[in-house]
Parts: structure tokens; sequence; C-alpha cells
């Protein structure tokens, strides 16, 4: 197997488990709301386990598989941003959002290098997926804006929020499907 097929697996295994189980936990959550919850709720009380453990294995997929893209010899910022978006994930998984600052520090990275990375997809990727993820990475870049500023549009804390991380997690399955067919 490639080492680009190999990130591809892992990235969509990673990131397909994390968006199901959130949708899960979301369901378990009694009275959670996607406009007035932020995400990282459901990372405290019954649904801690299912979402910490989710998200802390959507990092360590997401730097396996920059790691990967590493591997070829490749010296490219591209796998480093993916690597340091995994972290990000597993920072938010191992500290919930009761613990305040690393947290904050953990989503701050996950939001900022998957949109960064986004944007690196022009000069990265070939196929219509370059020009696709760029438009992917000004809209993930704009919301974490907007969500800094308490600029919510009309959609709430909640539904700010998740125009940072569907967006990023639609980016990531399309970026999987694209290397596993590379």
């Amino acid at each position: 197997m490639k080492n680009e097929h190999a990130a591809g697996v892992l990235i969509f295994a990673g990131t397909f488990v994390f968006s199901i189980s959130m949708m899960i936990a979301e369901a378990f959550y009694s009275g959670y709301s996607i406009s007035s919850n932020v995400i990282s709720d459901l990372g405290v009380g019954k649904t801690a386990d299912i979402f910490n453990g989710t998200i802390i294995f959507l990092g360590i997929t997401l730097i396996l598989g920059g790691i990967f893209l590493l591997l070829p010899g490749r010296r490219k910022i591209f796998p480093y941003l993916l690597i340091i978006a995994g972290i990000g994930a597993m920072i938010v998984g191992l500290f919930p959002e009761t613990t305040g600052a690393p947290h904050t520090i953990g989503a701050f990275l996950v939001f900022l290098f998957a949109g960064i990375a986004a944007l690196f997809g022009i000069k990265r990727f070939k196929s219509a997926f370059r020009f696709i993820s760029p438009i992917v990475g000004i809209v993930v870049l704009v919301s974490i804006v907007l969500y800094a500023t308490s600029n919510y549009l009309g959609i709430g804390v909640g539904g700010m929020e998740r125009m940072i991380v569907y967006p990023a997690l639609l980016w990531a399955i399309g970026l999987s499907v694209y290397l596993m067919s590379e």
C-alpha cells in the first residue's frame, strides 16, 4: 500500500468515526442544542467517553496520516499541518472544556491548522480538489474569526462553531478519498 493510500485510510477512519460518534453523543445528551451548545459540551457528563475517546482517535489518525505523508522524504509543510491539527484534536479529548486553557488551546490548534491545511490544498492537490480545498479553508478561517469575535450570524454559538468543524470534517473526508485514489 502506498503511503498516500495508508494516510487516506487513516484520515477517513478517524474522521468518519468521530463524525458519527459526535452525532450519537448529541442524541444521547438530554436537551442538547446544536445552536446553543458548543461541541465540546459533549466532552463532559454521560457523553464524555464517546466524545473524548473518538476525538483522541481522530487526533491519532491525523498524526499518523501526516507521518505517512512525510515518509517518502518529501519535506512539505502540508503533513506538518495535519500533524499539528491531530495534536490539537488529542488535546481537546484529553483536556475537556472544564479544564479551561488546555482545552481552548487544543481546539484552536485543530481549528486553525485544519483550515490552513485546506488552504494549502491549492499547492498540494492535482485534481479539482485543489480548487475546492482552499474555499473550505477560507470558510473555516473566516468562521474562526466570527466565532472568536462572538459574531454568530443568528445561528448561535454552537451553530457558528459548526461552521468551523463541519467544513473541516467534510474536507478531511474529501482529502482521504483524494489520497486513497492517488
